[in-house]
């Protein structure tokens, strides 16, 4: 229900919107100390009215930044990929979903996640505790298991409307703080 939603907001949101707020919230997130020094960014291409993550990429390449997106698997789990510029995305068909733009280069494994130095996470909405709400696949919830198991410590970043920064949301004893939300408007911190 709650879902559903932050879903009906963002699909009303025009193309325009979304090119705008893309920009903004690139601009907002290099302004991250995380971002600013990360090596390794992990990340993804942004869907339908999702908020952008084009110009991000974009820049973070610009930057020498390694830029690891997401494969999905059959499982729903991840795989990785580098992006190397806008060139390198193939558009993906999953069954009866939409499509999905992923690295067509070579699969670097589920663990490649463990060398970022942060992780750029999809979500509808975030609490003030941190508690990211996703889209309900688990994928991402696959992906946070993995880097606590690995020990490796990389800044969790959320990438949401303003709008979706909310009083709570559902949390279950499995779920993992983000340690910020990057929206078109600013950043909020949580740990």
């Amino acid at each position: 229900m709650l879902r559903r939603g932050f879903l009906s907001v963002r699909n009303g949101l025009t193309a325009g919107d979304v090119r705008e707020t893309a920009a903004a919230l690139a601009a907002r997130a290099l302004e991250l100390p995380e971002l600013a020094r990360a090596r390794t960014v992990a990340a993804y291409v942004s869907v339908g009215s999702e908020p952008g993550t084009l110009a991000l990429l974009d820049a973070l390449h610009a930057r020498g930044v390694r830029v690891l997106l997401p494969v999905l698997l059959p499982d729903n789990d991840l795989d990785w990929g580098a992006y190397t510029g806008p060139d390198s995305l193939v558009e993906v068909r999953h069954g009866g979903r939409m499509a999905l733009l992923e690295p067509a280069g070579e699969r670097l494994g589920p663990e490649a996640v463990q060398e970022a130095d942060a992780v750029l996470l999809p979500g509808l909405a975030v609490d003030a505790r941190g508690m990211r709400l996703g889209r309900g696949g688990g994928s991402y919830d696959r992906v946070l298991a993995r880097l606590e198991r690995s020990g490796a410590d990389p800044a969790l970043v959320v990438l949401l409307y303003g709008s979706e920064v909310v009083d709570r949301v559902p949390a279950e004893a499995h779920d993992r703080p983000v340690h910020a939300a990057v929206t078109p408007s600013g950043v909020r911190r949580f740990r």
